[in-house]
Order: structure tokens, then sequence, then C-alpha cells
């Protein structure tokens, strides 16, 4: 049987353990089963160097088409680049590149905008939630009809024993802004009175200041022998870290979906979210939010940490809703249907 052919451009580390390339590696792994040959085009990180993107051209002009372009590059890419790139190109999109938090005014106007031009020229987009995907059409005016929506997968996992004594509560994802660490931290503060221990796995080194705000609050607070910043982790370290916690927790002010709390419900935690972006979508089931309301999320916090029935009931309700959800196979599936019909339109050179 023959490959189909797409070139997946890529910015930064692959091997980076945040969701999106998370996404992409196990888009990468699934495609040869399914008769899909990807080329990896690697580029600069140019929403973090925009220096970056005067290498683009030549690095497109030396790639086969058609694309699959990782947002995180795709939204800061040059008019003059996305208008030749575009029509034979699939735009991911995780989540707008101005929704990330710690902007200032002026970045946020001007990521905003060069994302709306960018996915003007794109030939097809893979959102990977529906709130991602309505905050495109509704903010960005790309019509529906072009927008593919593909879901992270969900693997099967063992289910967690929520049989500690002292309740573990469990954070997963990088130390920036955007996961409202702070209002986590203004919580637990709150809940001194109770016995708990809170476990934060995420890298601290994708937002330095940031990082160093979590520890001064956590050192403010007097938690420090009650909260450990793991930083970095691997796959079977934060596998584990699933499996020996008795409550998860997503205090984030905005997820393009959320494949922690995913995983977390997989593996039959009771979860705690927000409400912000798509969380609602992605965990109905949670306990839920206001973004950055301390105080509130104390109150969610308070009766699942003092109630072990309550964890177990919480959590085989969120382990039945993961079990639901499409597998990897799926959702790399949609994303190569969507290429292929960019592939099918556009047969000429980039021009």
């Amino acid at each position: 049987m023959s490959h189909a052919r797409l070139c997946f451009a890529i910015p930064g580390d692959l091997n980076a353990p945040t969701g999106g390339y998370v996404y992409a590696r196990r888009l990468l792994a699934e495609w040869p089963d399914q008769h899909v040959s990807a080329a990896v085009l690697e580029l600069p990180d140019i929403a973090g160097a925009p220096d970056g993107a005067a290498r683009l051209p030549s690095l497109f002009g030396r790639a086969q088409p058609p694309f699959l372009i990782d947002g995180l590059a795709y939204g800061v890419f040059p008019g003059a680049l996305a208008k030749t790139v575009g029509p034979h190109s699939v735009a991911l999109v995780h989540h707008p590149l101005c929704d990330e938090q710690g902007l200032d005014a002026a970045t946020r106007a001007r990521l905003e905008a060069s994302e709306r031009l960018a996915l003007g020229f794109a030939a097809g987009v893979v959102a990977s939630s529906p709130s991602t995907a309505r905050d495109l059409v509704a903010r960005f005016g790309v019509p529906e009809d072009r927008i593919t929506v593909a879901i992270p997968g969900t693997d099967p996992a063992p289910e967690a024993a929520l049989a500690g004594e002292i309740p573990r509560i469990l954070a997963v994802g990088s130390v920036t802004p955007r996961k409202g660490y702070g209002a986590l931290i203004g919580a637990l503060s709150a809940l001194k009175d109770m016995p708990w221990h809170c476990d934060i796995h995420g890298t601290l080194d994708r937002h330095d200041a940031e990082a160093a705000r979590v520890r001064g609050l956590i050192a403010a607070a007097g938690l420090a022998d009650r909260i450990t910043l793991h930083g970095a982790t691997t796959d079977a370290q934060v596998a584990a870290a699933y499996l020996g916690a008795d409550l998860f927790v997503a205090p984030s002010l905005h997820e393009g979906y959320g494949i922690a709390v995913v995983e977390a419900m997989a593996h039959g935690l009771p979860v705690v979210t927000t409400t912000a972006g798509a969380l609602p979508d992605t965990a109905p089931c949670a306990v839920q939010c206001k973004p950055g309301s301390a105080d509130e999320l104390a109150k969610r916090l308070r009766p699942l940490i003092g109630s072990r029935e309550a964890r177990a009931a919480l959590g085989g309700t969120c382990r039945a809703f993961a079990q639901g959800l499409p597998r990897w196979d799926e959702t790399a599936r949609l994303v190569a249907q969507a290429v292929a019909a960019v592939r099918a339109r556009s047969k000429g050179p980039l021009q």
C-alpha cells in the first residue's frame, strides 16, 4: 500500500514535555501504522526568538508540501511567507499565541494580528479542542468548514488506588503564568488546617520570573515542607505520580485542551479545574471554579481533601468519562485526513 506523504514543521525542541509537543510526538508515532509518511522540518523557535524568521523561506524552499505547521511557528509567520506557504498548509493550533499569560498589551495585540493574518492564508486548520475551534471562528475569522477538530488521544491507564493517609494533591504543567499556580498556593495556604501534600511536576525553566515568584509564594506561605516543585520529570515519573496521587488540580488561567487533566481522569483521579479556555469541554465531570480565584479554589478543594469517599466518587466519574474519549490513532487519522484534503486541492509548487 502506498504511503500518504506530509511535512510536519515543528519549532523548538520536539522532546519538550509540554502538551503541544506530546501531541506532535504521538502523531508521528501513530502515522506509520496508518500508511502516512511524515518528514519533520525543524524550525527555529521564532515565537521566542523572532530573528529566526529570516531562516524560514529557505527552510520551506527545500521542503516538499503539503505542510502541517505547528501554530507556535505559523502564528508568527511573516505575511509574505504565510501567503506563499499557507495555501499548501494545515496550521495546527492548540491555543492562540496571544492568550499566553504575562504578555504586555502591545505584544498581545501584535500576536493576535500576526496569527489572524497567517490563518487567513492557511488552506486548513486543525484545532485540538472544540473550544479553540469556536475561538478561531469567532475571533480570528477562520471559516468553520476549514477547521478539523482533533482532540488529543487518551491512552488506557491503570487506576490510582486513592489510598493516601495524607491526601496527595497533584498538578502537572510547566511553571508559567498561564498555569495559575499562584492561585493554587493561595488556596492551599487557606487549607493549612487540613492534612495534605502537593506535588507539582513541570519544568521550572520556561519562565524564570514565574518560577521565582512561585517559589517566593510557597516560602511566604510557610508551605515549603508541604508543596514540592519537582521540575521537569520523565514520563515514567509522571505516570508514577498519577498512580500515587489522591486528587488532581489544574488551576490554569487558559488551556487549549488539557492533556494532563485527561491523563489524570484516565487514572481515576478526582479532578478540580478552572473554567478557563477548553477545560469545561475537556473535563465536564470535574469540579470547576473561576480561574485566578484562590478563595473559590480552596472551597472546591476542602470537601475533597476531607473525604476519601468524595474523592473516590468523583474519581470514578472522571475515569468513566475518560474511557469514552478517542484514542491517539483516531486523532492521528483525523489530522492526516485534514492534510490529505489540502494535498488534493493544491497540486502546484510554492509560488
